[in-house]
């Protein structure tokens, strides 16, 4: 068995915890405390959250998408290929450790998407970028946390709260579309979403590409026209 070595550690702005970089071979992982966040062989759930969000704004001819949370690029990547080459993607990522292991050692899985012309990486809280935008985004995709409930980050609850959730709704043009990942299903945030204005549709996804592992649950939220 290879043993996992830890590559590098980042603090979370605003949390307590530490993230941990860990490799296995070609196997990646990000760890906080005894949880794992994500890890390089399960991409299935967080490139569902890309394609089942773009089916929506498919007839959008130049879509401009917000993606909360870069993590191992899977969504980002997910979504550079289902959108078109008009298509402006931006990217969040508050912990500018992650940005450095996605052109470090993680380069090979980000397979160049961080050079894509229609992407844009920010070092900035989603929630920030979200609220100065208003009517902005045909597409928000959040995997932020370990879904609506807060695990790295307690400020991270106000992106899934009454307020968090309305400035969401203000940041979609008509018919855009709240994507939300989630590790576990939330029905208290389920009729948040429906209280907020938005249609939604609650999917169960597969952690992984080839339709195995663990199931996860993707809210697709759609702000009426």
């Amino acid at each position: 068995m290879i043993p996992w070595v830890k590559i590098d550690v980042a603090r979370v702005p605003g949390g307590t915890g530490e993230l941990r970089l860990m490799q296995r071979g070609s196997e990646f992982s990000i760890m906080l405390g005894t949880n794992e966040l994500m890890n390089s062989r399960l991409s299935g759930s967080e490139a569902a959250l890309a394609t089942l969000a773009a089916k929506k704004i498919e007839a959008v001819q130049k879509p401009h998408v917000l993606i909360g949370g870069l993590g191992m690029g899977f969504t980002l990547r997910a979504a550079l290929t289902v959108l078109g080459t008009g298509a402006r993607i931006v990217v969040a990522e508050l912990v500018p450790a992650v940005v450095a292991w996605a052109r470090g050692p993680m380069a090979e899985i980000f397979r160049g998407s961080l050079d894509d012309p229609r992407a844009s990486i920010v070092e900035a809280d989603v929630l920030g970028v979200i609220r100065s935008h208003p009517r902005t985004f045909d597409a928000i995709l959040l995997d932020v946390d370990n879904g609506p409930e807060g695990l790295t980050r307690k400020a991270n609850d106000a992106l899934y709260d009454a307020a968090g959730l309305q400035a969401a709704y203000t940041a979609l043009r008509p018919r855009g579309v709240l994507a939300v990942w989630s590790s576990a299903p939330n029905a208290a945030f389920a009729k948040r979403l429906r209280q907020a204005g938005f249609d939604v549709n609650e999917v169960n996804v597969r952690a992984t590409a080839r339709g195995a592992g663990a199931r996860h649950v993707i809210w697709i939220a759609t702000k009426p026209s």
